[in-house]
């Protein structure tokens, strides 16, 4: 089943419209959807190893473009949902602290966070609601996530066919370390 899958995602990254699918994933996992675009640039870098550094041009700006929609969700939707439950409780002053803290550190909250398997998303709203500056923020997360994902595609045009030679005779080894990468992400995510 899992050869299945990746054959299927192979074929699909090998379509002409597989950067719009890129672009449109990369654009909502950081604001909205779950899966991050390293599930497709990775297969589409592979496919096309010559194509791998546009690839990552287009999961660049999706991503970016979609962390300034996930900072308005942060800004605009916490402002109108969680303010009044916020001051129900009387957490006007733990969040008070919360954006302090956002404001001191928050260049290295993005800047780390947005290479790792972290979902980006929660870093784009969290901006978002601590009113970090959005100039700063953009510049963040065009330096973080260009940084990951042309990463990826230096790694994967360099290395493209023994790195997916070694993918496809080691297929439940690789789904096993990127299931423990996304898990010890958000594991980081918890405790840190």
């Amino acid at each position: 089943m899992l050869r299945s899958l990746y054959n299927r995602v192979i074929a699909l990254a090998a379509r002409p419209s597989a950067p719009l699918w890129l672009f449109g994933i990369a654009f909502a996992e950081a604001s909205v959807f779950p899966v991050p675009p390293d599930a497709l640039l990775i297969p589409m870098a592979l496919a096309q190893p010559r194509r791998a550094w546009g690839f990552a041009a287009i999961a660049t700006a999706g991503s970016v473009l979609g962390g300034a929609l996930g900072y308005a969700i942060g800004f605009w939707v916490f402002a109108r949902l969680a303010q009044p439950i916020i001051q129900f409780y009387h957490y006007g002053a733990a969040f008070a602290a919360f954006q302090h803290k956002f404001a001191q550190y928050g260049v290295w909250v993005i800047l780390i966070k947005g290479l790792t398997p972290i979902p980006y998303k929660i870093v784009t709203i969290a901006a978002g609601a601590a009113a970090f500056n959005f100039p700063l923020f953009m510049g963040a997360s065009l330096i973080t996530r260009g940084g990951r994902f042309f990463l990826e595609a230096t790694l994967l045009r360099r290395f493209g066919a023994p790195a997916r030679d070694f993918i496809e005779r080691r297929l439940g080894l690789v789904t096993g370390l990127l299931a423990v990468g996304i898990i010890g992400g958000f594991l980081i995510l918890k405790f840190a």
